[in-house]
């Protein structure tokens, strides 16, 4: 029985001698949170695998029901287990973990039973911030200034991703956008060694600058919203690099900002505990870091409007008001009502076509995105909105030919 744990566990001496594999996501930010990591004594390493057999090897350890995320995660873990590449007795897998409903809570026990025949010895890190693991002899520990400085890393992921793709879309001089992504996430990765949060408007407003001075041609063309589930919204592995794929198009891809998904998370935590009186000891902590953050994306957005040359994230404070025209805050099981927030929040400001990425079979998305679709419609009659579904079964060229007919839908109508 797993609760009388016959797996390994990550000892604290395993942190000098251990690499710590992490599935790919967010590309950029991923780069930034492994450089905190290692601040703390930890050595980590970002899987990039995207051949087929990451597909083959999920297929083999995960039943296909189980969601598309859960079986690249753990098909990816398996391919570099197999691949020669790394030793097993020298590494360790780290999951994200959100604690709540969601399937993706479930993805460490499905990965503990795929390693048990072949690499019994392999330990699995739950990355989550609510002791979903709470073995005394764990040797994987995220203090408040460890946490805190991830968020950092984020925000800071953040504002490379947005003005990273505001450029590359428009570049004169191809890779110069790439160029300067590059310079500043070496950049970011010194400053996250500093523990001074003061200054980081100063760095944004360099950011700004520095990004400013990439050569953009002043073309006008389609803005393209991604929204929905988070893996396949962000890992380019997930979505078949659909960023790239719009751009080649002539599109400017538009994604919200991960600081959104953390502050939804956050926030469901404070509306828990006052919708079904859970209160914990964690409560305040939650609403500590909610108002921290929250702040800190004001100064973000504050930052930009002054620069005026980029479009500012979206507003939390105004997703989380206007949202409750459609649906409950209550609702928030896997992304919940962050979804229509998102898809409203891009409709109103002027991206009106919008992709919702889902893995097929995730009750949340395909329940709350697809419905809430249609309240979003009526109110913005213009919003051009399409669900794909990513799984082993469905085809690129298939979920490629359906962004393509939205598009013409978008240049026939006008909807840039």
């Amino acid at each position: 029985m797993e609760n009388e744990r016959d797996y390994p566990i990550f000892t604290k001496e395993m942190k000098k001698t251990h690499t710590i594999l992490i599935p790919t996501m967010l590309q950029i930010h991923f780069q930034l949170m492994i450089n905190v990591f290692e601040l703390y004594g930890y050595k980590c390493e970002v899987l990039e695998s995207e051949s087929r057999k990451v597909v083959e090897e999920g297929l083999k350890n995960v039943h296909n029901d189980t969601c598309y995320p859960a079986l690249l995660c753990i098909g990816q873990f398996m391919e570099a287990l197999k691949s020669g590449r790394y030793d097993p007795n020298k590494v360790a897998l780290m999951l994200p973990q959100t604690g709540g409903g969601c399937r993706a809570s479930n993805y460490i026990h499905l990965l503990r039973k795929a390693l048990k025949d072949t690499y019994p010895q392999v330990p699995v890190i739950s990355l989550n911030f609510v002791g979903l693991e709470k073995d005394p002899e764990n040797g994987w520990h995220m203090s408040m200034p460890m946490i805190i400085r991830t968020i950092y890393a984020m925000i800071y992921g953040d504002m490379l991703q947005t003005l990273y793709n505001q450029c590359r879309s428009y570049e004169t001089v191809k890779g110069s956008s790439e160029k300067m992504l590059h310079k500043w996430i070496k950049k970011v990765c010194r400053i996250l060694r500093s523990n001074d949060y003061t200054v980081t408007k100063k760095y944004y407003k360099q950011m700004l600058d520095d990004f400013a001075t990439i050569e953009r041609s002043g073309e006008k063309k389609i803005r393209v919203g991604i929204v929905g589930e988070i893996y396949v919204k962000y890992s380019p592995l997930g979505n078949n690099h659909l960023e790239d794929f719009l751009i080649s198009e002539g599109c400017e891809p538009v994604v919200p900002s991960m600081l959104e998904f953390i502050l939804y998370y956050l926030v469901n935590k404070v509306q828990d505990a006052q919708l079904y009186g859970r209160y914990t000891k964690a409560t305040p902590v939650f609403q500590m870091l909610y108002k921290l953050f929250l702040a800190e994306q004001k100064k973000v957005m504050n930052v930009m409007k002054e620069h005026g040359v980029f479009v500012p994230p979206h507003d939390f404070e105004h997703l989380l008001e206007s949202v409750q025209q459609y649906i409950h805050l209550g609702v928030n099981m896997g992304e919940g009502w962050l979804i229509p927030a998102e898809m409203g929040a891009l409709a109103e400001s002027g991206t009106e076509n919008i992709i919702c990425t889902q893995p097929f079979g995730c009750l949340p998305n395909h329940i709350i995105a697809k419905g809430m679709s249609r309240a979003i419609k009526e109110r913005y009659p213009n919003a051009n909105i399409i669900a794909i579904d990513y799984d082993p079964g469905a085809t690129r060229v298939n979920q490629e030919n359906r962004i393509k007919l939205m598009l013409a839908n978008a240049r026939v109508s006008g909807n840039l």
